[in-house]
């Protein structure tokens, strides 16, 4: 254990370098902060390479440490500078980013579910939708490159774990998605507003949905390219559902079409 307690110790200054995106991925690591997204992470497997802790929580480090493990004990002023939120819980884990290449990987009974995203940017959202994933039981979730990062802290925290439990794939585009899906007889669905009705529509698996920008929704390039548009009817008088919400509802119609 190595104990800190100056703000401006190299150790301390890189760890609070890694909360720049740009620069965790660079390091290809992953800082996780807070008592139930670092717990999370461990029950997954996941072996830290940096475990941190403030002074009141040495003996949760001293526990959670091995010894390939780098291990540091900070004072309450250092945490608080490496920690992005307003009340910290004393309790980090710096880990190595999970691959994002890996290619479309399939079931073998014919039930696969994918879910892909087109540049969403709230990370609450990306966070959400990858929980809905782990719920369902997707076999991937399928980002552009312009989502925003999935290892970013705030989508880590409102993926609530789901995030060391789903496989996420990064692709350059959304044309690159689909042509991956289509080439494994993948039937694409696009959730737009001029689409069939959900409920009527005639859907089956193997199937992948698309869910767009919340701003703009899915190019129209997208929409063009899939084999199947949906809506989800509304009868009340909000214009449209959150990507969150919408990636939900279609995403429960589709696992139900496994039994």
């Amino acid at each position: 254990m190595t104990f800190i307690t100056g703000k401006d110790n190299p150790r301390v200054k890189y760890l609070a370098s890694l909360h720049d995106n740009k620069t965790s991925r660079k390091e290809g690591v992953v800082f996780i902060e807070g008592k139930r997204a670092c717990e999370d992470a461990l029950a997954c497997g996941i072996n830290p390479k940096i475990v941190i802790a403030d002074e009141a929580h040495s003996d949760w480090a001293s526990a959670v440490c091995k010894e390939e493990n780098e291990c540091l004990i900070l004072s309450e002023a250092c945490f608080k500078k490496i920690s992005q939120t307003v009340h910290p819980q004393g309790m980090a884990l710096v880990a190595g980013r999970p691959d994002m290449t890996s290619g479309i990987n399939l079931r073998g009974d014919g039930k696969d579910i994918f879910m892909c995203l087109e540049d969403i940017q709230d990370p609450g959202n990306l966070g959400t939708m990858i929980r809905i994933a782990d719920a369902f039981d997707f076999n991937s979730v399928l980002i552009t490159k312009n989502t925003v990062d999935p290892f970013n802290d705030k989508v880590v925290r409102s993926s609530m774990g789901s995030i060391w439990r789903v496989n996420i794939i990064s692709y350059e585009d959304s044309d690159e998605i689909i042509t991956n899906l289509h080439n494994e007889g993948i039937k694409i669905i696009a959730a737009e507003l001029h689409g069939d009705d959900l409920s009527k529509a005639k859907i089956e698996l193997p199937a992948a949905y698309f869910i767009g920008n919340e701003g703009s929704g899915l190019k129209a390039s997208t929409i063009d390219q899939c084999d199947i548009k949906v809506k989800i009817r509304m009868q009340g008088k909000a214009e449209s559902l959150n990507a969150a919400s919408a990636a939900s509802i279609i995403g429960y119609v589709l696992q139900e079409l496994r039994d």
